[in-house]
């Protein structure tokens, strides 16, 4: 196997230094349109294993097909990680395919609101231009693997373990994500800096969630009919993490566990549930209500920018803030129906990660570390071919076995990273 990884931010940072542990690839291209930062990556985590010679460096714009395709031409990929934000989804999607390599993404492509009633009706939805083209992916035989990180990705998985082995009917597969995570200043005094992408933060808890339900799709007439959406911020329940965490208001935030599991899972509901807190739920509120979570470029002293664009750019970059963090963020899946038994059961299937870990072991935050482990494992169960497949498919669509035993067995036979189940 031959990767070529777009994206050298956290997420692509972490990615690197997590598989360079691993022997079922030949070839890592780290490309980044800063090269300088491409390059940082592979030093870093080259260092990590003695005398390792596959990590390159490459400079690629991610907005540009054609320089992806020839990027990949270039360097012979047989895969192409997508580890940037979700703008750049559809010109590495295609710039893929034209190379020849499978696609792997933690981020699908992005949606836009119907125009006349966005609270209610759905308009373009999360992948729905890259499930447009899956007769293209299934003709030439590649594999284009969507949603792939840690929500949407290993919540896929653990809702493909519940429908396999845990239950015999499913009411609801609520995907609930929660931390106590808190960040200082150089002071010692508690600071707002998100863990993740705010771009990309913007992007899902503004938009109306998505919800599905299997009465809808019935009514009609099929899987696309069931989907709906609600306000931002709608339906808050407060959910008990463990670990430590413990209760966080959660509340429905537009994600792609809500867009894919329909697809390949039996379930009377779909939803995603966030753990925002007040502050960021007021931030986000204000962000939209001064206009600075638009992504159309408005002229500044003759310049055009982005205002989305600013406010990522003013805030501390997520990749940094490690050293100022402290907690753990926990995502997973709450499972209710009928057990294999027969018996009502309501389960909780959960992957917690902690910052004081991840970074004595990787030199990354937890949150980023936790989204780029999980597109490392299914790489690696592509490569050995354990996870095989055509088309454009989600994490539901396979094994959920394999992945979640080599997730948690201990190193070097796995990734030593174990995950949990509580039965509520």
């Amino acid at each position: 196997m031959r990767i070529l990884m777009i994206g050298a931010g956290g997420v692509g940072d972490a990615a690197a230094r997590i598989a360079v542990e691993r022997d079922f690839f030949d070839q890592l291209v780290v490309a980044d349109y800063d090269l300088s930062r491409a390059e940082a990556t592979v030093a870093a985590a080259a260092a990590r294993r003695p005398g390792e010679s596959r990590l390159v460096a490459a400079q690629v714009d991610a907005s540009d097909e054609v320089a992806v395709a020839a990027l990949a031409g270039q360097h012979g990929a047989t895969h192409v990680f997508n580890a940037v934000d979700p703008r750049f989804v559809m010109p590495i999607f295609r710039g893929a395919l034209a190379a020849g390599a499978s696609y792997l993404d933690m981020a699908m492509s992005l949606s836009r609101r119907h125009p006349d009633e966005p609270y209610a009706k759905v308009g373009v939805k999360l992948g729905d231009e890259q499930f447009a083209m899956a007769d293209q992916w299934e003709e030439s035989g590649q594999l284009a693997l969507l949603g792939m990180g840690v929500e949407p990705g290993l919540s896929d998985v653990f809702a493909r373990y519940a429908s396999d082995h845990l239950f015999s009917s499913i009411d609801e597969l609520g995907t609930r994500d929660g931390a106590n995570l808190a960040v200082y200043d150089e002071d010692g005094n508690e600071t707002f800096a998100p863990g993740f992408s705010m771009w990309t933060i913007v992007e899902e808890c503004l938009n109306p969630p998505v919800v599905w339900e299997k009465a809808r799709a019935s009514a009609g007439g099929g899987v696309e009919s069931g989907f709906f959406t609600l306000p931002a911020f709608s339906e808050p329940e407060v959910f008990d993490f463990p670990e430590g965490i413990g209760p966080v208001e959660c509340v429905h935030v537009e994600h792609e566990e809500v867009l894919l599991m329909p697809r390949w899972l039996d379930a009377e509901r779909v939803t995603f549930k966030y753990g925002l807190g007040d502050e960021l739920i007021t931030i986000l509120r204000t962000l939209h209500t001064l206009g600075l979570d638009g992504t159309d470029p408005v002229r500044v002293k003759g310049v055009e920018v982005s205002p989305r664009d600013v406010v990522a750019a003013v805030l501390p970059d997520p990749a940094t803030i490690g050293p100022r963090m402290k907690g753990k963020t926990c995502a997973g899946v709450f499972v209710t129906g009928t057990g294999k038994d027969g018996k009502p059961r309501r389960t909780y299937l959960f992957h917690v990660s902690d910052n004081e870990e991840t970074m004595a072991e990787y030199g990354a935050q937890c949150v980023v570390w936790q989204t780029a482990v999980n597109p490392v494992v299914a790489l690696e169960l592509v490569a050995t071919g354990v996870w095989s497949g055509r088309g454009v498919l989600g994490p539901e669509a396979f094994d959920a076995k394999p992945f979640l035993d080599l997730l948690a067995a201990p190193k070097p036979v796995g990734y030593g990273s174990p995950w949990g189940l509580e039965d509520r």
